[in-house]
């Protein structure tokens, strides 16, 4: 089997595509409770000398941003993690924590403060985790610290102009979010001082109560980039030997540590560059220096040695920043997508007989879009994995683990995959929170679980049923209010019942049956009435005497000012994919607008009824804004599906079978198809951006249809109308008909108003 590891993968990754024309894949992300009792998934298991309730792991992620200056753990990120440990989850591991402060320039920002827990400074840090540790220990959970060497070529390339310092790395690398910023080779005293920074940390965490350590090896950080020849191509010295930089990590632990304590290491079975750009990485600059990637062979050498030296647990996955959609898969992924990659590296160890150094088994933790229940309880039964890890599905839902085992699996709050709230929103600037859980991240503010009863109820309408009409009409109902929800629609969910459509987005349909749940326990409690069909007027709502008003009627389609735009054959997005029969006799496709909806647009129409397509889009880049995993993975695999993608390109006319565009084609346009190196933000300028010279022409495209998704704007004419008439003494206007966003921003509006009733 050794000499088909690469040929296995390749097809893994070649069917993340269109993985979704396997029935039984498709149906393994539901939110069923087929398997129900999940024995396996509540079965203990033993770490070292750790002993783990139950097979849940809580994935290393949410306290960036979360901590004081000081990198102190602060009451926001302790209450964070306690509330996974309320919620049942067997192993809460934090997010990363550099331990490199004096060495990598990135892991501080201006004037020393830090973004990142800390455990290396001072008692009063130390304090912070001794109290985290202690909270989730009083729920039965246990906590793993990830510690992470440095951030190296994928940390903020900023310290170059607020420190005048290089960025650092294994070799001379390009850096990930500026390439032009070369990140100059660690020292090997440098490293050796690392090694001691790291079992120094290990040895306070195991005197602070923390369970274990964990170290963070995958995604090209620069435990990474020390154990990887992609990026270690240093010639001399002995952290030349791609292994010997992780093995003394290991060693040094375990001899400051001691044999009990337990270890965890987190790695990629492989980067997967070559497979992912095929012969981009001979043609483009930033990607010719990784060709000589660790392959799968030799990971699983450097495993069993890492094993030797002490490691006790894995969890394994693929890829790295530079094809970020692989380590942080987005929700057109298929469920369980690395089973296969921890099924590997299971075999690998039974067959070699590889024990941990107490004379267990090593366990194997799967990760990867694990959130449904059936789906942990299969895996775990057919021996592909020894625990299951769960980040976002945590995010979404903390009570994930006690609602799976008891077996009320409908009052799971799915994940929607969007990593708009997990993690674009601390790359934009704040700290992470949950797109469907208005909660997340501030448990040390408001828990949804306890809801304070109103001293004065009221009569409350809510109008509009997508997800901040339900999330404030179910909240207000929580609170003691008496509450009808209005939707003109026939069905509940507004807007997500379109972007539902495509099979890709299988995540959102869970999303919508889980709000349909929460709408009947309401109505079960008398306090909720739901009126579908339904287009209420202001005048009809003054006259019912509802005490509150609240508008949530989401969007209009902006209609664009162009010649032609009225013909039969354009149509918007929205309307093509509530009756998608309307492309049935297409077979050339334009899409006006690339962003999400028209990307995801013209995937579907591409992957699901193979039509010819093309997108055109006014701004240099496709998907601005949307988080980097999310815009890659579709970026890539429209390219894959030979999708045009047209930037710097707008619209002149449309005629009954073609669309004129007038296109910049100056060879400056950038290439819309990168996906190696990400759009920066509005406030972080790239002083290494060339400026696009405008040379336009103008290009005729045949269409048998074209699609409009260039834009909306709020529907907020009954809001204006009820303050006008004052329909009621409070009138609000929330979600998207009040400022055009995400279901994060829907979310967050209608809990936070609906609570404040």
């Amino acid at each position: 089997m050794e000499e088909n590891y690469e040929l296995i993968v390749e097809n893994l990754l070649n069917n993340f595509a269109q993985w979704y024309k396997d029935e039984d894949e498709f149906k393994s992300g539901e939110m069923s409770k087929n398997l129900y009792p999940y024995k396996n998934l509540f079965s203990p298991i033993q770490i070292n000398n750790v002993k783990i309730k139950n097979r849940i792991v809580m994935a290393p992620m949410g306290n960036i941003s979360m901590c004081e200056e000081t990198g102190r753990p602060s009451i926001k990120m302790i209450q964070y993690f306690i509330e996974r440990a309320k919620g049942g989850a067997g192993l809460i591991t934090s997010g990363l924590i550099p331990i490199s402060q004096n060495i990598d320039p990135s892991v501080l920002e201006k004037g020393d403060k830090s973004c990142f827990p800390r455990i290396d400074s001072s008692r009063t840090v130390l304090s912070g985790w001794r109290d985290l540790v202690e909270g989730v220990h009083a729920h039965g959970s246990k906590f793993f610290i990830q510690l992470t060497p440095g951030l190296g070529r994928v940390g903020s390339p900023e310290c170059l102009v607020n420190k005048g310092k290089l960025p650092v790395s294994a070799s001379w690398n390009p850096d990930f979010y500026l390439p032009a910023v070369k990140c100059r080779p660690l020292f090997d005293r440098q490293c050796n001082k690392i090694i001691k920074n790291l079992g120094k940390a290990a040895s306070d965490s195991k005197a602070m109560h923390i369970d274990g350590v964990y170290l963070h090896g995958h995604e090209g950080y620069l435990l990474e980039q020390m154990t990887n020849p992609a990026f270690n191509r240093r010639k001399v010295g002995k952290f030349s030997n791609w292994q010997t930089f992780g093995l003394e990590l290991v060693k040094e632990i375990r001899n400051k540590c001691g044999s009990k304590y337990p270890i965890m290491y987190r790695i990629d079975l492989s980067l997967v560059l070559n497979y992912t750009y095929g012969n981009k990485m001979n043609d483009v600059k930033v990607l010719k220096k990784f060709k000589n990637e660790r392959t799968i062979e030799m990971t699983l050498d450097y495993m069993k040695n890492l094993v030797k030296a002490g490691v006790d647990i894995f969890d394994v996955d693929l890829g790295c920043y530079d094809n970020w959609w692989l380590p942080h898969p987005p929700g057109p992924m298929p469920p369980g997508c690395f089973l296969l990659i921890s099924n590997i590296v299971k075999d690998y160890f039974n067959k070699n007989n590889i024990k941990a150094n107490t004379g267990l088994n090593v366990p194997i933790v799967a990760v990867g879009k694990l959130g449904y229940p059936d789906l942990c309880e299969k895996a775990l039964s057919e021996e592909k994995c020894d625990m299951v890890m769960l980040g976002r599905p945590l995010l979404a839902d903390p009570y994930w683990p006690q609602k799976a085992y008891m077996g009320k699996v409908d009052e799971i709050r799915p994940c929607i995959g969007d990593q708009e709230g997990c993690f674009n929103e601390f790359v934009e600037g704040g700290h992470p929170q949950c797109a469907v859980n208005p909660c997340t991240g501030f448990e040390d503010v408001f828990c949804i679980n306890k809801m304070p009863l109103s001293s004065n109820p009221k009569k409350v309408a809510v109008i509009g049923a997508g997800p901040a009409g339900v999330m404030c009409a179910c909240t207000a109902a929580k609170k003691g209010h008496s509450v009808t929800l209005f939707e003109k629609e026939d069905k509940i969910g507004g807007m997500l019942l379109k972007g539902g459509v495509p099979k890709i987005k299988f995540d959102v349909k869970n999303y919508i049956k889980y709000l349909q749940k929460q709408i009947e326990i309401m109505q079960g409690k008398n306090n909720l009435q739901l009126n579908l069909g339904n287009e209420v007027k202001a005048e009809d709502l003054k006259e019912a005497g509802f005490d509150v008003i609240i508008c949530a009627l989401g969007t209009k389609q902006i209609k664009l000012n162009i010649p032609g735009i009225d013909k039969s054959n354009v149509v918007y997005a929205v309307d093509l994919l509530k009756n998608p029969s309307i492309a049935e006799n297409a077979k050339k496709v334009v899409v006006i607008g690339g962003g999400v909806v028209g990307c995801e647009t013209a995937y579907f129409l591409r992957s699901e009824m193979n039509k010819e397509v093309k997108i055109v889009e006014m701004l240099p880049q496709f998907m601005k804004g949307v988080f980097t995993a999310n815009r890659g993975f579709l970026i890539h695999y429209l390219e894959k599906m030979h999708v045009d993608l047209i930037n710097l390109a707008r619209v002149k006319s449309i005629d009954e079978n073609k669309v004129t565009i007038i296109r910049n084609v100056s060879k400056t346009v950038p290439d819309p198809y990168v996906t190696w190196t990400p759009i920066l933000p509005d406030n972080i300028k790239n002083p290494f951006e060339k400026k696009i010279k405008v040379e336009e022409k103008e290009f005729i495209i045949e269409a048998d249809l074209v699609v409009l998704a260039a834009g909306v704007r709020p529907n907020d004419d009954l809001y204006y109308k009820c303050k006008e008439i004052m329909a009621s003494k409070e009138v609000y206007n929330i979600g998207d008909s009040s400022f055009p966003g995400r279901v994060f921003e829907a979310v967050k509006s209608g809990y936070r108003v609906g609570r404040n009733l």
